[in-house]
């Protein structure tokens, strides 16, 4: 049984699309777009990338060192939810917004930043997608509920 309420470890922002996010703690999430000043969000189905730091601890058992939070790319990494295994549709409750799960994982870009620093990304199997249905501010140690 996967719990029903995890933690935003980070909120991480880029300006420019497969590069690494940097952390900022604390961001804006838009209606209908997803993080300000971000370089994925947009009146589309991917406004939101998520990622559990679960994710990051199987890529440590498999080697990988010096991952930091932001460096798959996602928007939000996540804490005690089994991301991936959220269905399509599920409506989240992530500090003050409200996001709906609309993908699991992705493919990657041939050669993205990430798996070029890294090796390999996780970002494709286990990253989610949402979208914005409730703006709001979410930060660092907000809780995320499953509705």
């Amino acid at each position: 049984m996967m719990d029903k309420v995890g933690k935003v470890l980070d909120i991480n922002i880029s300006e420019k699309k497969g590069v690494i996010k940097k952390p900022i703690g604390e961001g804006v999430f838009i209606e209908d777009f997803g993080l300000e000043k971000d370089a994925h969000a947009g009146k589309w189905h991917r406004q939101v990338s998520l990622l559990g730091i679960e994710s990051f601890r199987k890529m440590e058992e498999l080697g990988v060192k010096g991952l930091e939070h932001g460096m798959f790319a996602e928007n939000i990494t996540t804490e005690g939810i089994i991301l991936y295994e959220l269905p399509i549709g599920t409506r989240l409750r992530i500090g003050e917004t409200i996001q709906e799960v609309t993908q699991i994982g992705k493919e990657c870009h041939t050669g993205c930043a990430i798996a070029k620093q890294v090796g390999k990304c996780i970002m494709p199997k286990e990253g989610i997608f949402t979208k914005v249905i409730k703006g709001g501010t979410v930060k660092s140690g907000d809780t995320i509920e499953v509705l």
